[in-house]
């Protein structure tokens, strides 16, 4: 399953948004693989501060209780100074509908 969705990082602070993706923590990587994450791509909008996120998952549900884990919490604690959040410290975000896919050619 292929889902998308945009958040934003605040003005000044994109440098240390690519930074601290490059790499991410070695256990939120390994929390997201066993979570079902097979792919997953972050794009930044450096005109706008715009991030155009892109994962394809296995299951929904498994995506979502990545969201429980302590690692990711502690992620989005030390992130959450540099874009836009909720009150839990996630990220605000909105979810992007697919209208269009061109399958790769097996």
């Amino acid at each position: 399953m292929r889902i998308a969705f945009r958040m934003q990082v605040h003005p000044g602070q994109e440098a240390e948004y690519i930074r601290r993706h490059n790499p991410i923590w070695p256990e939120l990587k390994a929390t997201l693989k066993a979570h079902g994450v097979r792919d997953y791509s972050i794009f930044l909008d450096r005109a706008t501060g715009d991030l155009f996120a892109y994962a394809e998952i296995d299951d929904p549900a498994r995506w979502q209780a990545i969201a429980a884990t302590d690692v990711c919490r502690r992620w989005w604690a030390s992130m959450a100074p540099l874009m836009p959040s909720n009150a839990d410290s996630s990220p605000l975000a909105r979810n992007l509908e697919e209208v269009f896919h061109i399958e790769a050619d097996a």
